[in-house]
């Protein structure tokens, strides 16, 4: 079989969850098939993020004007499958068989588009947003439908936005664990550090973290993802009028390396989010693989990410946010939730997403 894998959605400053996800899976299909990939990319920094010695391919940008020819352009290298991890792959032509990943339907709810992108393709994602008529095109241009959760293919079916069958190949944390040194033992302590990691777009209710310390002495909420200007300004307003309990902090760190982020968490903390909605929620898998548990709001998906390694609370209340902080603050409750949850994340590996994805290529191949 020869399988393209897209990478183009691989980005060579810092990594969003497409990003991630595709280099992630990437680099788990290459381990178990590396002779049948072959990997799409636009930007040589992108193969820093791939396996060494793997097979590519230098294509157009997933940005440019010829996206939609893609197939057209993609047929003279006789690939049997192309895998992409989005759905805008163009498909018009081909003479392969194609697989194509709507993560989440978050962008219909919240029709903010990725900053990242050009003014043209922002204008463009958020007209395509609008209805469902262009998703339904899209995925029905593929043979099958991959997506990250049960959740999402549910919501996917529910809407009838496509004909395809739909598979599930999740997300799975990434090793931070990695970063740490040997001795770190995550699980201990009390929870004194509360970290949020996550965009601060208005869906992410950053501000019930916030109006929560005031019922949370000595403990430190670390918001660790950039900010812009105008939204920092925003949450400071709320700081200032949120009566901190004492000895009670919030830092803004306005980024973080893996390195840091791992540090943090492994620093007696707990991982926190009241988001109002979310597509997956791979912070907190993250936590939960490092043995840290997780106090987050009382959504679906989460139930599927975390399952008992979480303690859950309604989302626009800083009052139950702050009692399932404070049910944690043993160490024995810590531990019970911490074993919870590497026992559920453990189920969720890259090396089993690419396994997945090779056997719904091999038998679409045929």
């Amino acid at each position: 079989m020869r399988l393209f894998f897209d990478a183009r959605y691989i980005r060579t400053d810092f990594h969003d969850g497409i990003s991630r996800y595709t280099a992630q899976l990437g680099n788990a299909v290459h381990a178990l098939a590396a002779d049948e990939v072959t990997f799409l990319i636009h930007d040589r920094r992108q193969l820093e993020h791939l396996p060494e010695g793997a097979n590519w391919l230098l294509f157009h940008s997933n940005e440019s004007a010829l996206e939609p020819i893609a197939a057209l352009k993609l047929n003279k290298y006789r690939p049997d499958v192309v895998f992409s991890p989005l759905q805008t792959i163009g498909t018009t032509g081909r003479k392969y068989k194609a697989i194509v990943t709507l993560h989440d339907l978050i962008y219909y709810r919240h029709r903010r588009p990725p900053s990242n992108l050009n003014l043209a393709l922002r204008l463009g994602w958020r007209a395509y947003h609008l209805t469902y008529w262009p998703q339904r095109a899209a995925l029905n241009g593929a043979d099958a439908v991959a997506t990250v959760s049960e959740v999402s293919k549910r919501e996917i079916l529910g809407h009838r936005l496509t004909k395809r069958p739909v598979h599930v190949i999740p997300n799975a944390p990434n090793d931070l664990c990695a970063l740490l040194p040997a001795d770190t033992s995550p699980a201990s302590g009390t929870g004194r550090n509360l970290v949020y990691m996550g965009s601060f777009m208005p869906y992410k209710n950053v501000e019930t973290l916030i109006r929560g310390m005031e019922l949370l002495p000595g403990r430190t909420l670390h918001l660790l993802s950039r900010i812009s200007p105008e939204r920092l300004e925003e949450l400071e307003r709320v700081v200032e009028q949120t009566p901190l309990a004492d000895g009670a902090e919030i830092v803004f760190h306005g980024g973080v390396s893996d390195e840091e982020y791992a540090a943090l968490l492994a620093d007696d903390a707990l991982l926190v989010t009241a988001s109002l909605d979310e597509g997956y929620g791979l912070p907190i898998a993250e936590a939960l693989a490092l043995g840290v548990p997780a106090v987050v709001s009382d959504l679906e998906i989460f139930h599927e990410v975390a399952g008992d390694g979480a303690a859950y609370f309604a989302a626009t209340s800083p009052d139950e946010f702050a009692q399932q902080v404070e049910s944690l603050s043993t160490p024995e409750a810590r531990q019970a939730k911490s074993a919870a949850g590497l026992e559920h994340i453990s189920r969720f590996t890259w090396a089993a997403s690419a396994q997945r994805l090779l056997e719904l290529a091999r038998e679409l191949a045929g």
